[in-house]
């Protein structure tokens, strides 16, 4: 299920991405409890508010840590390992000792340090992370928005297209991989997810 839910986040911001979607201007509202969402996913094993959990907080981590020292490939790696944790060791998340963005790094941090012990490779600068990591509203608001809207445009596309593009963007296969679970020539699968995004831009912009 972790694997489900880690995997469908990173998808939707991934194609995000291809699509090159852009959040409109509407009025900002109130953002979301995230401390409320992380007791959901603890008590609940809730995996849509892991998902606003895991949107939000993935990118801050990377952040972090490449301004750590660590290169994009392993600060993505660890980002992942990172919020794989988080779900993991969700029964540990107590807001009344720290607030879940400096649980969340203090998770980070320590990953950052087990790897560069286990490589004996010098450790990057420590960086003060606490206050300047707090959930921003604007950026709490374009994930949220780009989200609806991603999902929407998704839901407009025809079923073999669709089913193409979670396989590949959700659930993290290459093409080829895809092609060998599907039977589907590779060329089929390349164009079908070409059109695909094609459709989603139009759709979007």
């Amino acid at each position: 299920m972790l694997q489900a839910a880690s995997a469908g986040c990173k998808g939707y911001s991934v194609l995000a991405n291809k699509v090159g979607n852009v959040a409109n201007g509407q009025e900002m509202g109130v953002g979301p409890d995230f401390a409320g969402l992380m007791l959901a996913v603890r008590d609940k094993a809730d995996r849509a508010a892991y998902g606003v959990v895991f949107s939000h907080f993935g990118p801050r981590v990377k952040a972090f840590l490449m301004k750590s020292g660590s290169d994009a490939a392993l600060a993505e790696e660890l980002a992942q390992d990172v919020m794989v944790t988080v779900w993991h060791k969700s029964a540990q998340f107590d807001p009344a000792r720290a607030s879940l963005s400096t649980w969340i790094f203090t998770i980070a941090r320590n990953r950052r340090v087990d790897y560069f012990r286990r490589a004996r490779r010098p450790e990057p600068e420590d960086l003060d992370w606490g206050a300047s990591e707090e959930p921003d509203a604007a950026d709490i608001y374009q994930t949220a928005e780009e989200t609806r809207r991603l999902g929407a445009a998704l839901s407009t596309l025809p079923e073999p297209q669709r089913a193409l593009i979670e396989r590949a963007d959700f659930g993290d296969l290459s093409h080829s991989e895809i092609a060998a679970q599907t039977g589907l020539p590779l060329g089929t699968i390349k164009s079908r997810i070409r059109l695909a995004l094609e459709r989603l831009r139009q759709n979007m912009n």
